[in-house]
């Protein structure tokens, strides 16, 4: 089990490396994450819903997701509360107090998964959550010790140099563990260290020396890695072409979900992407982006409050494109109902109205994988292949939805305003294919140039974290090679 000092230590990422080296040294293996908290997630090919992470780590291990990687998910939706997924599916929403008398079944689900894999593979490669250290979660804790008490795991401990202060974190983390959670740390592991190893020698000898335990490895600070980040928004870029290209933005929803779309624009040689805080300017732009959101109706009136909904019609005004997505196309219709309180209080918000649809959150969440064609934003005829899933409680009607964005396999998706100015989808993944990228570009009338390959950077990415593990981390006590 991989635990970290702090959240975004570099869990998953490690995690992720470990998944792929195992893999290619032809061993059965299987990532793990008993309780993940996140916004971004993914879906699986049965209808379940997982963490990215997870997702990624999975293929990294060259298998499809399955929501025994993960079976606790909890999406926050308010400051105290969170909807809480259980193997896949929507279980209720709860605040923190209610979630922690529930841990108990919840403890039962994870044990159920786990077993579930034990039986099905060599490895199971298992990812903490924030840190083992947190006093206020150590009751009944499912996520970190707690999970490897359960199972009787052992535990590899990573901290982050590059924040600074890794010697505090290591021995601090250390320290407030319990005598037998302090016996299952089998190691540690410094990530992200950027200059010359051989100046850091005497603090490893000093924390080997002070704690009693090897630092099993220290892996350099790798650049450009390109991976779907847990939660975070990603800050890694890519050299830019010199030519002209096309800006745009998407601005920080309090709840923003699966920005990870995002991160094939970003990449993107000819795209400045900019994600833009709600209290900021919003620069001049080609295209705006509302992202998804877990909670569609408190975050249009956070852009209400901030004074986006008068810069989104000055963007317009001059000629500016902009796509909804998911909780994102809610916003761009008429109304956004919630008569049951599914995202937060009952009641009904206006919605920006550029649309002509209604929407209607409700209890059965739409979970699936799909695929089709986009429509073009003029002629609605069928061209552009596209691939994506669906993560959504809201049901639109209405006669926008007569010019629909994409036509699927069984069912049309989205809709186009009368002029092609303005798009919306409740598809997630869309811009991994570069196809879709470049009929976007296309359509802010850009000549496009070039392209990226958003799978093969991300399968690169996997292989250069799997090559650091095997060239500067030592895991041969469980089960893993290294290099000669």
């Amino acid at each position: 089990m991989i635990q970290g000092t702090t959240s975004d230590a570099g869990k998953s990422v490690i995690v992720a490396g470990i998944c792929r080296l195992l893999k290619r040294q032809g061993v059965k293996v299987v990532p793990f994450k008993p309780q993940n908290m996140a916004l971004n997630s993914a879906v699986t090919p049965e209808g379940g819903e997982i963490g990215r992470a997870q997702a990624l780590q999975a293929r990294a291990c060259g298998l499809e997701p399955h929501t025994d990687m993960n079976p606790i998910l909890l999406k926050p939706n308010t400051d105290i509360g969170a909807q809480v997924i259980i193997h896949g599916q929507a279980l209720t929403n709860m605040d923190a107090a209610a979630y922690h008398d529930y841990k108990s079944a919840a403890m039962q689900a994870v044990k159920e998964s786990y077993s579930r894999l034990s039986e099905q593979y060599e490895h199971i490669v298992v990812e903490g959550a924030g840190s083992p250290a947190e006093i206020n979660l150590r009751d009944n804790d499912i996520a970190n010790m707690g999970f490897a008490e359960e199972v009787d795991c052992p535990v590899v401990l990573v901290a982050d140099i590059d924040r600074g202060g890794v010697f505090a974190h290591l021995v601090g983390t250390l320290e407030l563990l319990s005598e037998s959670e302090q016996r299952r740390v089998k190691g540690f592991i410094i990530n992200k260290f950027r200059g010359d190893i051989a100046l850091l020698q005497s603090g490893l000898d000093w924390l080997e020396a002070r704690t009693d335990k090897p630092v099993l490895g220290v892996l350099p600070y790798i650049h450009d890695l390109f991976l779907d980040a847990e939660d975070s928004i990603a800050t890694c870029t890519v050299e830019k072409s010199e030519s002209l290209r096309c800006q745009v933005v998407v601005p920080v929803l309090s709840r923003i979900s699966n920005h990870t779309d995002f991160d094939p624009l970003r990449l993107h040689p000819e795209i400045d992407l900019h994600y833009v805080h709600l209290e900021d300017e919003c620069p001049p732009a080609d295209l705006i982006i509302l992202p998804g959101t877990k909670n569609v109706r408190t975050d249009i009136e956070l852009l209400r409050q901030y004074g986006w909904e008068q810069k989104l019609k000055r963007h317009l005004r001059y000629g500016g494109k902009l796509l909804g997505i998911c909780g994102g196309f809610q916003m761009l219709g008429k109304t956004i109902h919630d008569p049951d309180g599914i995202e937060g209080e009952a009641g009904s918000t206006a919605g920006f109205g550029w649309l002509d649809i209604d929407t209607s959150l409700q209890g059965q969440k739409i979970l699936r994988n799909v695929s089709g064609k986009l429509c073009t934003a003029n002629k609605g005829k069928n061209k552009t292949s596209l691939t994506g899933y669906e993560i959504h409680a809201g049901l639109s009607t209405g006669p926008a939805l007569e010019r629909p964005f994409a036509q699927l396999t069984a069912k049309t998706d989205g809709a186009v305003s009368d002029d092609g100015q303005i798009m919306g989808t409740y598809l997630h993944g869309l811009f991994e294919s570069s196809d879709v990228v470049n009929y976007v570009l296309t359509w802010l009338g850009h000549t496009v140039s070039k392209d990226i390959d958003y799978v093969v950077l991300r399968e690169r990415a996997l292989d250069q974290i799997a090559d650091a593990i095997e060239r500067h981390v030592d895991l041969s006590d469980f089960g893993v090679r290294l290099r000669n």
